[in-house]
This record gives structure tokens, sequence and C-alpha cells, in this order.
């Protein structure tokens, strides 16, 4: 997508955008904080008109984490793209949580094994599951780790560190080993309780997340006022940017 088509972006899908990525809020959000990271189609010349060995000149090696894989060493160049512009984002993230929910809780950055939009995304999730968007089984098991659907950027790094044979044999990402997995039972992630439906196991994350929000918040107002009583405490500062990612946060 070029800057002109990027530019026409509505705020409520426009987060930001680099020259090899566009960051933008899921338009059903899972959790209180989702956003994906889509790697931008470049062109094969790089700033200063050469060859770019590495640009990902084909939108057919772009429709999904598989289809990527194909070309090891452009796919390593496009998920260290896509990690860097990650870990800038988890800032930002953190930043926000602070503020509008003083702690900071988990964030999930992988991929959907079988990828339900056409275009490589990477999801960044915060892991409390508590939005609204948050509907259907398929929904919850696409993200939970306890069906393994949901593979962290991390490890699919991790996957080029193998020899090529065995590298071409974890990229496959067979649809027909990992979609039954969406058909799991409904278990909690952090207790591993199984739950009977969707209503039941959404009322049980929001108690879970409440606990955490709860012990976690108390830590940091113990270690606040230790600070404080010290004469070390410092006060976090908010950038614009930060201000952001509450479009999609609910309220408290």
């Amino acid at each position: 997508m070029h800057d002109s088509s990027i530019a026409k972006l509505p705020p409520t899908v426009y987060f930001s955008h680099t020259q090899r990525t566009l960051t933008i809020f899921d338009a059903y959000p899972k959790a209180l904080f989702h956003f994906l990271i889509l790697p931008r189609l470049s062109t094969t010349d790089n700033d200063v008109g050469q060859h770019d060995p590495n640009a990902s000149s084909s939108a057919s090696e772009l429709t999904s984490l598989r289809t990527l894989l194909r070309r090891r060493t452009r796919a390593e160049e496009t998920l260290r793209s896509l990690a860097d512009e990650a870990a800038r984002l988890r800032e930002e993230i953190e930043r926000e949580m602070r503020a509008r929910y003083g702690f900071v809780w988990d964030l999930w950055i992988g991929f959907h094994a079988v990828p339900s939009m056409v275009h490589l995304h990477l999801h960044v999730i915060s892991s409390d599951l508590t939005a609204p968007g948050l509907k259907t089984k398929r929904h919850y098991n696409s993200f939970s780790p306890c069906t393994s659907f949901f593979v962290p950027l991390s490890e699919v790094r991790a996957w080029f560190a193998a020899p090529q044979d065995e590298f071409v044999k974890i990229a496959r990402l067979t649809p027909t080993e990992y979609e039954p997995r969406l058909k799991d039972a409904l278990k909690c992630f952090r207790c591993g309780e199984t739950l009977k439906n969707m209503p039941t196991l959404k009322n049980h994350l929001q108690e879970e997340f409440d606990v955490l929000r709860k012990q976690d918040v108390g830590k940091l107002k113990r270690k606040r006022e230790a600070e404080s009583a010290s004469g070390s405490h410092a006060v976090p500062h908010r950038t614009e940017q930060a201000k952001k990612t509450a479009r999609l946060s609910k309220s408290p």
C-alpha cells in the first residue's frame, strides 16, 4: 500500500506505518488491545535505486505465513521488520496499560496458523481476551495458548535455525493439522478449567483478569509508596502516540 493510500485510511483503522509495515486496529478486537501489523508490498529497488534482494515484490508471497516461508531469505527479512515494529508497538501499549489500568499484563505477538484474512498479518493482542468481539469458540481457540493454533512470532523466527529439510516440514502449516484445534474444548488458558459455553467462559475470563489486576495494582501501589518514601519515585509520561491505543480499550 502506497503512502497516498495509507493517508486515506480512517482513524478507526490506521494506527501507524513505516517504510516496511502498516499497523492497524483490529476491526473486531478480541481483547482490550488488539492490533494487526502488515508487511507492505515494496518495490525491488531501494531508496538509492539499487536492486534490493530482500524486497517482497510479489503479493502472493504475502498471502499468509505459509506462503511467506516458501522464500526463506525474504521471509526472515520480513519477519525481522514485523518484529521491530511489534517491539515499538509493545512499548506504546504498555504505557497505555499503565495509564488506563494501572498495571501491565502480557501481550501475545504471533500469527494464526491458518489465517482468516488474505494478506499476512501479525497479531499484537493483550492476554485478557475480554473484549466484546470475542464471541465464539473459534474466536477463543484461535488465540488460546491451549490449542497452539496461535503461533508466537518468536517461535516462527526460531525455525530458521533448523536445517533446511526440517524447516520445510515445520513451515508447511497444513490446515488439516491446525483447523481441528479450533473445535477443542473451552479451557481457560490461565487456570486450565474447562467451561461449558462461551458466556460462562467470558465471565470466567473477566473474573480472572479482575483478580490479576487487583493483585498487580496492589503490588505497584506498594512499590510506588516505597519509592516515594525513599525519594526515588518517577512519574510515568504518556506520548500522544500512546494515547491512540485507548480507542480500543474498554473503560475499567
